[in-house]
C-alpha cells in the first residue's frame, strides 16, 4: 500500500541536530513556526523532567517546502539544533579524529532500554550508538512534524490535544471536557498536564517520592481529536483500519507499552449492553448522534463523527539513578546498569508527542480520503463530502 503522506526523522540524542522530512503535504497550508515552537516548548515541560531540558531550547528551522508561511507541495525539511552537541562533538564525530577522541562507552546495558538488544543486533561492542538513536530525544522531530499535520487538520476544523489522566497509582477520577483541554494547552506553566488541580497535586506527590528514592514513574496520557468527520479510515483491510494505525503510532513512542482506544479496559470488564454507543437521529439538524463515546470515536476501523480518544500507557523511564542489576558487555560479569542523565517522569511530554502522532495519522487519513494537490482542492473535496454526509 502506498502512503501518500509520510515522514521520517534522523539524528542522535547528542548529535549535532535532529532532522525531519515530510512528503505528501498539499500546497497552500498555512504554517506557523511559532505554533510548532509552542508544541516543542510544551514537550519540554512538566515536573519530573531531567537536566537536558535546561540545556535545550528547541526551535524548528524549516529549510524547504514552506515559503511565505505556506506549504508549496514539495518535501518539507525541518532541522532542530542540539545545543548539547558542543559537549559531544569529540565523542560522536562523523569522521574518525586523530587520537580516537573522547569515548563514553555504554557497556552496562540498562534493563528496559534498547541497549542490549541493539548492541547484539548491530554487533557493537558497547551500546552508545544504540542509546543515541533509541533515546526519546528523537521525538522532538516528531512533534515538529506533528505541527505541520495539525496545520492541515486545523483547516478542516479538526484540533488535537492531550492531557494526563494517571501518574503511578494516582488517577484523574472523571472525564475531562474539550474546553478544559483547550485551557490546559494555553498554560504557560506546566506541572503534570492534568486538568484537575487536586488530582494533579496527588500525582505530584508520587513524583516527589520517586525523586527521593532515585526511582522513576510512568502513567497514562489521553489524546483527543475534536471535530473529526465520520468516514476517515476503512474497514476493508487490516492495514487500512484507522484504529490499528493509531495504535501503532502511539506504541511506536519510546517507553509506551500499551494503547487504549476509547474505554477499552472498562469495556472488557462489562457486558455488551453497557458498552456500545447507542445511535440516535436529530431531524432538525439532519445528523446522527450517539448516547456516549465509549468507542473513542472509532468503529470498524473508521471515525464515526465523535471525538477520537486514544490513550498511551507509559512505563517508567529505564534509566534509574538507583541502577538495576545488569551484566558488563566486556567482562560478562554482573554489574549495575549504566546511568545517563535522564528524567524521572515524562507523562505530560508523552502526551504532547502523542498529539503529534495522532495528528500525523489523521492528516494522512484526510489526505487519502479527500486528496488534492492544493489545500483549495482538498477543502473543496472535503466540503463536498460534508454535504454528502448531511444529505445521507
Amino acid at each position: 500500500m502506498i502512503c501518500m503522506f509520510r515522514f521520517e526523522t534522523a539524528g542522535e540524542s547528542h548529535g549535532e541536530c535532529l532532522v525531519a522530512t515530510v512528503t505528501g503535504m498539499p500546497a497552500g497550508v498555512p504554517v506557523s513556526i511559532a505554533a510548532i515552537d509552542r508544541d516543542l516548548w510544551r514537550r519540554q515541560q512538566g515536573f519530573g523532567r531531567g537536566g537536558r531540558m535546561k540545556i535545550e531550547t528547541d526551535r524548528a528551522h524549516i529549510v524547504s517546502g514552506v515559503r511565505h508561511s505556506k506549504t508549496i507541495g514539495s518535501p518539507i525539511a525541518i532541522v532542530i539544533e542540539n545545543k548539547d552537541w558542543k559537549n559531544w562533538s569529540d565523542v560522536l564525530p562523523v569522521e574518525e579524529i586523530e587520537g580516537g577522541g573522547q569515548k563514553k562507552p555504554v557497556t552496562r546495558p540498562r534493563p528496559g532500554h534498547a541497549d542490549l538488544a541493539g548492541a547484539i543486533k548491530y554487533d557493537f561492542e558497547d551500546a552508545r550508538y544504540i542509546l543515541e538513536r533509541a533515546s526519546a530525544r528523537e521525538t522532538t522531530a516528531r512533534v515538529a512534524v506533528g505541527g505541520i499535520a495539525k496545520a492541515l487538520l486545523r483547516e478542516l476544523g479538526i484540533e488535537v490535544l492531550s492531557h494526563v489522566i494517571q501518574v503511578g497509582p494516582e488517577r484523574l477520577g472523571r472525564a475531562a471536557s474539550w474546553e478544559e483541554l483547550v485551557e490546559l494547552s494555553k498554560r504557560d506553566e506546566v506541572l503534570l498536564g492534568c486538568v484537575d488541580a487536586e488530582a494533579e497535586q496527588r500525582m505530584k506527590a508520587v513524583v516527589d517520592e520517586v525523586y527521593r528514592t532515585g526511582d522513576t514513574v510512568g502513567g497514562v496520557f489521553e489524546v483527543v481529536a475534536h471535530g473529526c468527520p465520520a468516514g476517515l479510515g476503512s474497514h476493508i483491510a487490516w492495514d487500512t483500519r484507522l484504529d490499528g494505525k493509531l495504535a501503532q503510532a502511539i506504541v511506536s513512542m519510546q517507553a509506551v507499552k500499551g494503547v487504549e482506544v476509547g474505554f477499552a479496559a472498562d469495556g472488557a470488564a462489562s457486558f455488551g449492553s453497557k458498552v456500545q454507543d447507542t445511535i440516535h437521529y436529530q431531524r432538525e439538524e439532519r445528523r446522527f448522534t450517539r448516547g456516549a463515546n465509549r468507542a473513542g470515536g472509532l468503529e470498524g476501523g473508521m471515525t464515526n463523527g465523535q471525538d477520537v480518544v486514544v490513550r498511551g500507557l507509559l512505563k517508567p523511564i529505564s534509566t534509574l539513578r538507583r541502577p538495576l542489576e545488569s551484566v558488563d558487555l566486556k567482562t560478562r560479569e554482573p554489574a549495575l546498569a549504566a546511568y545517563e542523565r535522564s528524567d524521572v517522569a515524562v507523562v505530560p511530554a508523552a502526551g504532547v508527542i502523542g498529539e503529534a502522532m495522532v495528528a500525523i495519522v489523521l492528516a494522512g487519513a484526510a489526505i487519502e480520503k479527500f486528496g488534492g494537490d492544493s489545500l483549495k482542492e482538498m477543502k473543496r473535496n472535503f466540503e463536498g463530502y460534508l454535504e454528502q454526509v448531511k444529505n445521507f
